[in-house]
């Protein structure tokens, strides 16, 4: 990627903040204004910046390997742990068993999406402080500003609901002892639903400062309504919360007939050359930049990603992607399920043949391709396998498409836009090179399978389904992969016991873990 096409919020504001390593629940001074301290735009824009920054930072989260994307397809049935062996990641390996315990449980995740939800808050306070946006055009971008707050910090707090369940949430800045009071599952859902009502109302008073789509060099890698639109999708289907079926249908409707986005060549999505990046395809995705910052030792400066590393094979020779670590190797059970002709099997696995690869863990011979690593990506300077510049599409308009064919063809939604799911369904499949078949629930969950493997949709799918019990657990012994899934359990991962233990004894904001472990 250039660094021309970083976030248009760091070269107004001319700041980064890089130090992202705040205790939980602790937004530290130099990351907040005084309380009802007057805010300029570029001190709004500097928050911004800051809030945006921890979407470049899960592949090494805290110093670890918690890419949101492995936490979630880890306990699918798309692909297995990898690495050198069992112990290799040992948490890994326990997570995709479902055996993981609370000291293993994910921690760098956690402190950096609270970490980011801290950020959120300052930014939207800068923004009731603001100064210097008296004119209409002036509190139209103020506005959008808060829009983008408002959707950051429902963002990353949905991904802290759908992994933990019962957590803490605060909106303000807190005070010594910097805890929050835990709340439930349902509570959170609907703290997230209010963020995004709170950004929908300003991207109405925004207007097109908060568009359908962002273009242009400086604003790609910034959020937009299409964005939001998809996040609430994914939130209300995530909850079953069949109240807002046809709302979010209609907003599905909205992004489609947009006219500002569209399918593109499968295989061009994930090739990591610039002239893929942005696509019409992709509503949302972060911005990687291979500048070689990141270290071993410095987990919280540069831009680049490990992912590509981290998912393509040990010692390989191949003249177009470069070796690894081994991990998330995919199951031969995902490459068999695609029809012959399907472009999205050659677009989502490499198949590398005995003799060009050192096989490890769970070897299976295919590898996940979407964000692998590829010799003509590799930095130049700095830790390589620590900053390959592959950017991470957060929403494309394949699931847009998905999503209405889902709400209105088998959830009851109402049809908006004069749009059919058979439609949105044949759509998806020509691109793949397939023929038309019908709209019903078992055609479309098999479609968003072979359509997003690799791209952390599948277990949570699973589990807004009522499958995951069925199809998780396993005696696949020849792979060491014995699990049973536990739906009163297995839904929510432990809250890690270093937050246990921190706040055991504190009263109202004392954790209590989550049921089975």
């Amino acid at each position: 990627m250039k660094l021309y096409k970083f976030f248009a919020i760091v070269a107004i504001a001319g700041l980064v903040l890089t130090s992202c390593g705040e205790e939980f629940l602790t937004a530290h001074t130099t990351h907040q204004g005084a309380a009802g301290a007057e805010a300029t735009e570029n001190a709004i824009l500097s928050y911004l910046t800051a809030t945006y920054q921890p979407l470049l930072m899960d592949s090494y989260a805290n110093y670890n390997y918690n890419h949101i994307l492995l936490l979630s397809d880890l306990r699918s049935d798309d692909i297995y742990k990898g690495g050198g062996d069992a112990g290799d990641q040992s948490w890994m390996y326990h997570l995709s068993l479902f055996q993981i315990p609370a000291s293993e449980s994910p921690t760098g995740i956690w402190s950096l999406y609270y970490t980011a939800i801290a950020r959120a808050n300052n930014t939207l306070m800068a923004i009731d402080n603001a100064v210097g946006f008296d004119s209409d055009a002036a509190k139209r971008k103020l506005a959008g500003y808060k829009a983008e707050a408002h959707f950051l910090r429902a963002y990353y707090l949905h991904h802290l609901w759908k992994l933990y369940g019962n957590i803490p949430f605060f909106t303000e800045p807190l005070e010594d002892p910097f805890m929050a009071r835990q709340k439930n599952a349902d509570e959170i859902y609907q703290d997230i639903m209010t963020d995004i009502a709170a950004a929908e109302t300003a991207a109405a008073e925004a207007g097109d400062e908060f568009p359908m789509y962002t273009n242009g060099t400086m604003k790609q890698a910034r959020t937009n309504l299409a964005a939001l639109y998809m996040l609430k999708a994914r939130v209300v289907m995530y909850q079953k919360d069949q109240s807002k079926y046809s709302e979010v249908a209609s907003n599905m409707a909205s992004i489609i007939t947009s006219g500002r986005y569209g399918l593109i060549g499968f295989d061009a999505l994930w090739t990591g050359a610039d002239e893929n990046d942005f696509s019409p395809e992709s509503i949302f995705e972060s911005n990687q930049i291979s500048d070689g910052k990141r270290d071993w030792g410095s987990a919280w400066t540069g831009c680049g990603t490990n992912l590509p590393a981290y998912i393509s094979p040990n010692e390989l020779n191949d003249p177009v992607f470069c070796g690894g670590w081994g991990f998330g190797p995919v199951r031969q059970a995902t490459w068999d399920m695609f029809e012959d002709g399907d472009v999205r099997r050659e677009g989502s696995i490499n198949k590398f043949a005995d003799g060009t690869y050192g096989p490890r863990f769970q070897n299976t011979g295919l590898f996940q391709k979407k964000y692998a690593a590829r010799t003509a990506l590799r930095s130049p300077i700095g830790t390589v396998d620590l900053n390959y510049p592959n950017n991470l599409i957060i929403f494309r308009y394949a699931e847009t498409l998905l999503n209405y064919a889902e709400l209105v063809g088998t959830l009851g939604a109402s049809p908006a836009g004069g749009i059919t799911p058979q439609d949105c369904l044949d759509q998806i499949r020509s691109r793949a090179g397939l023929g038309s078949i019908p709209a019903t629930l078992e055609n479309i969950k098999s479609e968003r399978r072979k359509e997003f493997v690799g791209e952390g949709m599948r277990f949570w799918d699973l589990i807004r389904w009522g499958d995951a019990a069925s199809v998780l657990t396993e005696n696949d012994a020849a792979f060491q992969s014995v699990r049973t899934f536990d739906p009163s359990k297995d839904k929510y991962l432990p809250i890690p016991q270093s937050e246990m233990s921190r706040t055991a004894g504190t009263g109202e904001f004392e954790l209590k873990q989550n049921p089975g472990y």
